[in-house]
């Protein structure tokens, strides 16, 4: 099991965790239902977990962080296995990938590539599909929906995106999104922004923004776009304790918060810039930052009693768990890399060439990064910089003789 397989499976196990973790739930009825329920687990399949595990990973992650729900390494890795419980996990989880393919197709397939010894018969795989319900195909009900909201303000943020005006900059057209979360109790946005793309950067920026002003939700719910689906975010919100929930795909409808601010913005502020547009993205923020200050956060709400979301959130601000340390929260935004140090003390990161202390040398290395520098971590911890390599600037160093270097004989002298 590589490192990233091991990452994908510790953010699975926090996952699980973080509602006990939190006490957002009632640990013997918590436990109960999870324990009968069927979890699909990264790299392994569908399996049932049992609340002693369950607990057992609690404990871990109480003394010792994230990094203690990582699964141990395999002392024979190396080493051929016979068909196991670990290969049915692994032929279940390609199953999942590909889920109309005939299973006749399949096998042939998972025989092709090496992922099942030739020996192993059709029949055997397909016993293993139907007894998983991946022999054809299943019809899912349509979830039942049912209105609710906290009532306490950060137990919950619902986060998206939305498509924002396009404006002219020097001429040109520009796209704009806007990414924004809203606290489930009061309606108030502890942070939006309008960005050029819907890259993660954004995402990134708005999230950190949100903790810094309005201190940490206990959960975070967003729909499965690419960028609430990313690593980066996950390690994020498990390093804050903070449980991530997605909707169901094909479910808008369950993020009903934000989606009504969204169309609160659209009829109330994209208005105003039709009379005077924006010549910039910056200014487009300027001037939405301002409306939403004064406009939407002190203007009573229907569904706050004809309160205003900036009254109700002030009026709970003693339960808000602010976090202080900026430094801390900008490196657990660090997006991850893993890559193996060549001889020459160098790595290779988005095109560009790094070089690293030669103590990694021939090592895999854990890499986290951002647009201010590249870092080494090893456990959890900073321990190096990687220094970018610029080929020009190597051509001018001054190298020194190396003391295993041949010395030309004086003359006169002769060889023993």
């Amino acid at each position: 099991m590589d490192e990233s397989m091991r990452h994908d499976i510790t953010l699975f196990r926090y996952g699980l965790i973080a509602p006990l973790v939190n006490g957002q739930v009632e640990p013997k009825t918590y436990l109960k239902e999870v324990s009968e329920r069927v979890h699909h687990v990264p790299h392994q399949g569908d399996k049932r977990i049992a609340a002693k595990t369950i607990l057992d990973w609690c404990t871990r992650y109480k003394k010792g962080g994230f990094d203690a729900l990582k699964p141990k390494r395999r002392s024979d890795r190396g080493h051929s296995r016979r068909l196991s419980p670990d290969d049915e996990d692994h032929i279940l989880a390609l199953r999942k990938e590909h889920p109309t393919m005939p299973v006749t197709l399949f096998y042939e397939q998972l025989t092709k590539q090496g992922d099942i010894p030739t020996t192993l018969s059709y029949f055997t795989i397909y016993r293993l599909l139907k007894k998983h319900n991946l022999v054809g195909k299943e019809i899912l009900p349509m979830p039942e929906r049912k209105r609710f909201a906290y009532d306490q303000i950060n137990e919950l943020w619902q986060g998206d995106l939305s498509h924002g005006p396009t404006i002219r900059v020097n001429g040109k057209a520009q796209k704009t999104f806007l990414i924004a979360y809203i606290d489930d109790c009061s309606r108030l946005v502890p942070y939006a922004q309008f960005f050029p793309s819907e890259k993660f950067d954004g995402l990134r920026i708005v999230t950190k923004e949100a903790v810094l002003r309005c201190g940490k939700p206990k959960r975070i719910y967003s729909d499965n776009g690419k960028i609430y689906r990313s690593e980066v975010l996950q390690y994020a919100c498990a390093e804050m304790g903070i449980t991530l929930i997605h909707t169901q795909p094909y479910d808008p409808q369950s993020k009903g918060k934000i989606e009504r601010f969204f169309r609160t913005v659209q009829t109330r502020f994209y208005p105003l810039l039709e009379l005077d547009p924006p010549k910039s993205l910056e200014e487009l923020n300027e001037r939405f930052w301002r409306w939403l200050e004064e406009e939407y956060h002190r203007k009573p709400h229907a569904s706050l009693d004809g309160k205003t979301p900036h009254e109700v959130f002030q009026s709970q601000v003693h339960l808000v768990s602010f976090i202080e340390d900026s430094d801390w929260l900008d490196a657990i935004f660090l997006k991850r890399e893993h890559r193996k140090v060549k001889a020459d003390g160098t790595i290779t990161l988005n095109k560009q060439l790094y070089e690293v202390p030669p103590r990694f040398i021939g090592q895999s290395i854990e890499l986290r990064y951002d647009e201010r520098g590249v870092y080494v971590y090893e456990d959890g911890r900073k321990v190096a910089e990687a220094v970018r390599v610029r080929l020009e600037d190597n051509a001018y160093v001054k190298r020194h003789r190396s003391p295993f270097a041949a010395i030309p004989a004086k003359e006169g002298e002769h060889g023993v």
